[in-house]
């Protein structure tokens, strides 16, 4: 599996101004042929009550990479990816610095995509592991 075309993270960035990802701190930062990178800071916009990293704020992340990814693997002429199902492990607390997610896609199908999303911390360690079903649609009539 690779994207349809090579991915232009300026205009990835571009597109998620004045959302929840933009809010939220979230950078698409690399692409390979088969996988995306992004990161999201661990700061006031992302913790919990209890200062630590919300996991909320965690999925919002994994959700973003893998329906971006998701939305490279489809002709967006013709069709778009929605959620359908999302999953998470919080497997380490984080108070500060930064998270860095990476999805690569399980299954690339005509219907339904399955993406695996990594959560790490910038020393590598997994803070987060999370599961994305993606449905495959057409576009909506204007």
């Amino acid at each position: 599996m690779a994207f349809r075309a090579p991915v232009d993270l300026a205009a990835v960035n571009a597109h998620a101004a004045d959302s929840l990802v933009s809010h939220l701190g979230i950078v698409i930062t690399e692409a390979g042929d088969d996988w995306l990178r992004g990161t999201m800071p661990v700061d006031a916009r992302t913790v919990q009550p209890y200062g630590i990293l919300h996991g909320g704020a965690s999925v919002a992340l994994a959700e973003t990479l893998g329906s971006v990814a998701g939305n490279l693997c489809v002709d967006t002429s013709k069709e778009m990816v929605v959620g359908l199902e999302i999953n998470a492990n919080h497997v380490r607390a984080m108070r500060g610095g930064r998270v860095t997610g990476t999805a690569r896609a399980l299954h690339v199908g005509r219907s339904t995509q399955l993406w695996e999303i990594r959560i790490e911390n910038d020393e590598g360690k997994l803070v987060c592991v999370s599961r994305l079903t993606l449905a495959v649609v057409p576009l909506p009539k204007p």
